[in-house]
């Protein structure tokens, strides 16, 4: 009997959470033009890359060691990657709960909401990377070319954990920027300038591995490395060799780990102001 209770309290747990799984694909499908067209405006973002970037090479056979095929293979995974582990709008619904008093249902009901917003994020990231897998397909006899091939198959093993914790540290950024309206009553200004700062130091805008050394070295230290450069980097090989992916996989859950208990102690924090003003 005492093994039985904890076996059924773990499943009464999971069940729970599917159904929560569940509702979030259902609430995605619903968005999914939305999803549709910022991918199709993500392509032509791509398209812009490819010409920019054709420019770059012009006379050029490698830049930063790497062929023009090689980079544009980098920003096609960089795409897909946004779209399977990218934080969209969490922390703005996050927001937008607390401000509206829809929060309180949490506080009286046996749901963690972590894990709530959290599997939730995971629903709507499935949804939107099957619309984006959709027209890259379509795309496949022009974007072959970019693909990254012969990628050894420990770098598709080390990618795994490095893409979920990459969508961990994203999910748990702006859970905390949403969180902040306990505080603040607008947000936007917060996430402005978090989706700035992210934009620049996770190799949205070019390859980290472009700036010089040692801004390249410090950077490798922030979490933003690990948002998207560095799980896209493993699978295209810009993380060079195994013991640089095992060690950056070491930094990348040590900010995972952060950033979670971070979010905890933020949420504490925030439902004692949450009561003390509601009273």
């Amino acid at each position: 009997m005492s093994d039985f209770s904890p076996r059924l309290a773990m499943i009464t747990v999971l069940e729970k959470y599917r159904h929560v799984f569940a509702m979030g694909l259902q609430n995605a499908l619903v968005y999914r033009w939305n999803f549709l067209v910022r991918v199709l405006f993500s392509l032509l973002h791509l398209a812009a890359v490819t010409v920019l970037w054709g420019a770059a090479y012009a006379g050029k056979e490698t830049i930063g060691g790497f062929f023009f095929e090689e980079t544009m293979g980098y920003f096609l995974l960089l795409v897909l990657a946004t779209y399977l582990i990218g934080a969209f709008n969490e922390d703005y619904q996050i927001g937008e709960e607390i401000r509206g008093g829809t929060i309180n249902q949490f506080l009286t009901k046996p749901i963690d909401y972590y894990v709530y917003r959290m599997t939730l994020f995971f629903a709507s990231r499935a949804v939107s990377g099957v619309i984006v897998l959709a027209p890259l397909v379509l795309l496949l006899p022009l974007l072959g070319n970019f693909l990254p091939t012969d990628v050894e198959a420990w770098r598709w093993v080390a990618a795994v954990p490095a893409f979920l914790l990459a969508a961990m540290i994203q999910f748990s950024i702006a859970y905390c920027f949403g969180l902040l309206a306990f505080w603040f009553l607008e947000i936007q200004g917060f996430v402005i300038l978090s989706y700035a700062i992210e934009t620049l130091l996770s190799g949205q805008i070019f390859p980290l591995d472009l700036m010089p050394p040692v801004i390249y070295r410090i950077s490798q230290w922030l979490p933003f490395y690990y948002q998207a450069y560095f799980p896209v980097g493993v699978v295209t090989g810009r993380i060079e060799t195994f013991a640089e992916v095992q060690q950056g996989l070491a930094i990348q859950l040590g900010w995972t780990l952060l950033f979670v208990i971070g979010a905890r102690l933020l949420w504490r924090a925030g439902l004692r102001r949450h009561t003390a003003v509601g009273g």
